[in-house]
Parts: C-alpha cells; sequence; structure tokens
C-alpha cells in the first residue's frame, strides 16, 4: 500500500502572506488542525499547524495579522506519494511529526497522519480478527 491510498486529499493550503487569523479560521472552516503553505506555482514552503499558532504566536502576543510565512515551520518533512507505507511509519517516527505532507512531483498532493495509519491498522486488526472469532463460534456452537 502506497502513501497516497492513505491520504487525505486535496491538502489545504494558503500563501506566505495570508495573516494567523486568516490561517486559523480556514483551519476551522475545513476541520483541520495544519495548513500548507505554498507558492502561487503549488510549491511547499513550510507548514503551519495548530501548535505553530498557539505556542510561536499566542504565547508571544501574536498579532493576528502576521503573516504565516513568520510562524510557519520549515523546511517541511515530506514524504512521495508513491512512498509505501513501511517508509512513512519510518520517517513519522524518525521526524517525531503528526502529520506528513504527501508530495507528487515537488508539489503536494495529500496530507499523511498518525491517525490515518491507526485507522488502517485498526481496520486490518478488524479484517483479521473477524473470520477467526466466526471460526471460534462455529467450533463451539452445540
Amino acid at each position: 500500500m502506497k502513501a497516497e491510498d492513505l491520504m487525505t486529499s486535496p491538502p489545504v493550503t494558503v500563501d506566505p502572506t495570508t495573516t494567523a487569523f486568516q490561517a486559523a479560521l480556514r483551519m476551522e472552516q475545513e476541520m483541520v488542525g495544519c495548513v500548507l503553505v505554498t507558492d502561487l506555482d503549488g510549491r511547499l514552503h513550510g507548514i503551519l499547524t495548530d501548535r505553530d499558532l498557539t505556542l510561536r504566536g499566542l504565547a508571544h502576543g501574536l498579532d493576528a495579522g502576521q503573516p504565516v510565512a513568520d510562524l510557519m515551520t520549515a523546511p517541511v518533512t515530506t514524504i512521495a506519494a508513491d512512498d509505501d507505507l513501511d517508509t512513512a511509519y519510518r520517517t513519522f517516527r524518525s521526524a517525531g511529526v503528526r502529520r506528513l505532507p504527501v508530495l507528487d512531483d515537488g508539489r503536494p498532493v495529500g496530507m499523511l497522519t498518525v491517525d490515518d495509519l491507526l485507522r488502517d491498522v485498526v481496520q486490518r486488526l478488524f479484517d483479521l480478527l473477524i473470520p477467526v472469532s466466526r471460526s471460534a463460534l462455529r467450533e463451539n456452537a452445540p
């Protein structure tokens, strides 16, 4: 399975001049915890998370009109759309992040989160356990 099979697409993006206030509103509207900061050509410049807004912004007297370019995290740890999930797991572990932008030809096409991987693991476990439990029930039936 590839990263593109589990990612959420399209990613929510803003340009570097977007204000912190506008980015926060966009996160609320899209119900996401981060936005990707991209230029007009769609190239990734950074990522702005709700944590960035809190720790780099509010904790230091954020001016709501401050551009996201001043608050974003850059460079960004990413993975390629055709990377396998083993690569995603390794990248999450080594980078210590909860979200990975997924790139295709250098442009963001989706977002993969730790929650996406967790859902996949739970679903796979469930898929394995159903036949086993059905078999056990049949064996124990009178």
